[in-house]
């Protein structure tokens, strides 16, 4: 039998698998079989934790506003005072909020102080 040259089509696309995984450790980067496997497992990791950031850049601003409340006694607790904000129709977000609450506590007082009249 004669031998059968294969064509480059297979290593374009081991290649290419493993431009993705360069960056990775050990077998991670060198076997195909491995690379294939981890490769699946960093997008879905990828792709989880962009929900999750979502979900800890929340609680941090919370908390951020929550302490600065608590220690100017600027209202009751940070439930009240999204509570009044709500009320008044203040559209400042959790983001802004703990920027302020930062940047100057001050304002935050102030506009608690402006909700509760």
């Amino acid at each position: 039998m004669t031998r059968i040259r294969r064509g480059y089509i297979a290593r374009r696309r081991r290649t290419k698998i493993r431009l993705f995984a360069s960056s990775f450790g050990g077998a991670r980067s060198r076997l195909t079989r491995t690379i294939i496997q981890q490769k699946i497992r960093s997008l879905v990791s990828s792709h989880r934790d962009r929900d999750r950031k979502k979900r800890d850049f929340r609680r941090l601003w919370i908390t951020r506003i929550n302490a600065v409340i608590r220690e100017n006694r600027v209202s009751y607790s940070y439930s009240r005072l999204m509570h009044n904000l709500y009320k008044r129709q203040l559209l400042l977000n959790r983001k802004i909020l703990a920027q302020i609450a930062i940047l100057n506590s001050n304002c935050l007082y102030m506009i608690s102080n402006e909700i509760l009249k």
